[in-house]
């Protein structure tokens, strides 16, 4: 659909609400990017709204039960409208819609738009045949040919000190408790001068940071300007010299697999490359890795580690784990435990073993107990959460350089994240210093954040 530039459009509200990673964050604002020439302009709440979007994650447990709740809440703004006579389009994005499809209509009636990830390209299609009433409802969960990067809008003029930039979408990899391979396709790599393109763009509107964004990220393959496949590790040695306004650079999310000596070395040579690393294991023992088709060993993680540390000693962890685990026995989730306790952690993320519909271990024999699940989860999560606050605790009195990136609730505060990706709040300091990068004495580590002060006077805000 084509609109000049001296097509009318009417202004128009419309509401997102985002689940998951950070690639979902990254697809809202690609929505509202494609429907901005529609008219639509972001809002932060539902009310009078004229379109309503929930952009969903089926990695978590209930995703589709969570998702039903929403709408049925968010439902009482779409009657509200056409009370008034206004037409207030429901849609829902993402994992779930990708995976649900037509059931979804099936439960909810009221939801007008159904799309998958990979068909936001073709959003203002959509919408125009249902504003132009040629269709009454649209589902659209294709794999098309053409990938939506090509044709998706990208414009930032907004986009904060901090942003995420898609590199790489989908997975090849089938770990048997994983939807991503179903719902996100196959491994797709965006070209280089296309990464690069945006990158410029999103310096141009103000960002500092970016953090490249992939189901896969690092077995990232795009194609050069001479034809040849890249690597995570020389996109970002190119970013670095063609985008000189990046400060910090960051990617996530990672499988061992993928963590190559040219990744590895970028983190010794690369002073934008941040010195944190997310890294998910998923389990200490190579029976349950086995059974999840993670692909390595823990032997071969303890290397990645020792490499990572060699190259860049002052290097954080984080990493991903599951628990209870179809046939996990007590000796494997000891061998979890002594893989913790041996890379000692900066963060993780850990959650208890639910099944995903249509994926290999949802059938697998040798459940483990919910109670005997849950216990183990708690036991994780003390020794992750101690492991948090002694990295938090032994950060004090180090001075690094924070960028402030989100404004705190209490005033003449901001916040931002630290090198190692900690949550730091600084207090009584100048509120106009947002989006600049200052060197801050970290004074208190907490369980979960840090807390700093200024120690340099303030420089000149980053336009």
């Amino acid at each position: 659909m084509f609109f000049s530039a001296t097509t009318p459009v009417m202004s128009k509200k419309l509401y997102i609400k985002t689940w998951g990673c950070q690639m979902n964050v990254y697809d809202s604002n690609r929505i509202a990017d494609v429907l901005a020439p529609l008219g639509y302009k972001q809002v932060d709440a539902p009310d009078n709204a004229d379109m309503i979007i929930l952009n969903t994650c089926h990695i978590r447990e209930k995703a589709t039960e969570k998702m039903f709740s929403e709408l049925g809440r968010l439902r009482a703004h779409k009657l509200a409208g056409e009370n008034k006579g206004k037409k207030v389009i429901m849609g829902v994005a993402g994992c779930v819609a990708q995976a649900e499809g037509d059931m979804i209509y099936k439960r909810a009636s009221y939801v007008d738009l159904v799309f998958g990830p990979q068909t936001y390209h073709t959003l203002a299609e959509m919408v125009a045949d249902l504003t132009g009433l040629k269709k009454k409802r649209v589902v659209n969960t294709d794999f098309p040919e053409i990938s939506k990067f090509d044709t998706l809008t990208h414009e930032h003029t907004n986009v904060g000190p901090s942003a995420f930039l898609s590199v790489q979408e989908g997975c090849d990899k089938f770990c048997t408790f994983c939807v991503v391979p179903y719902t996100r396709g196959a491994e797709y790599s965006r070209p280089v001068h296309q990464i690069i393109t945006e990158a410029k763009k999103l310096t141009q509107g103000g960002a500092r940071e970016i953090t490249l964004l992939g189901q896969n990220v690092n077995a990232y393959h795009g194609e050069d300007d001479n034809g040849q496949a890249s690597n995570l590790a020389k996109l970002m040695y190119q970013l670095c010299e063609a985008v000189p306004e990046i400060e910090r650079l960051r990617y996530t999310t990672s499988h061992p697999r993928e963590m190559n000596d040219d990744l590895i070395n970028a983190h010794r040579d690369l002073e934008q490359l941040t010195p944190y690393l997310h890294l998910p294991v998923q389990s200490g023992s190579n029976r349950i890795l086995k059974a999840m088709n993670r692909k390595h060993e823990r032997d071969m993680y303890f290397d990645i580690i020792d490499k990572l540390r060699e190259a860049r000693p002052d290097i954080a962890l984080s990493g991903d784990f599951i628990v209870g685990f179809p046939g996990e026995s007590e000796q494997d989730f000891e061998d979890t435990m002594d893989l913790v306790r041996r890379v000692n952690y900066s963060s993780a993320y850990s959650f208890k073993y639910s099944p995903r519909p249509g994926t290999p271990a949802s059938v697998m024999q040798n459940m483990v107990r919910p109670d005997v699940a849950s216990k183990r989860l708690d036991i994780l999560q003390d020794l992750l959460n101690t492991q948090q606050h002694e990295f938090n605790k032994n950060t004090e009195g180090m001075i690094v350089p924070v960028l402030f990136d989100r404004k705190s609730s209490k005033a003449n505060s901001l916040m931002g994240r630290t090198p190692h990706n900690q949550s730091i709040l600084v207090e009584d300091i100048d509120t106009d210093l947002y989006g600049t990068t200052q060197q801050i004495k970290i004074t208190y580590g907490s369980p979960h954040s840090v807390v700093g002060e200024l120690i340099t006077p303030a420089s000149k805000k980053v336009a």
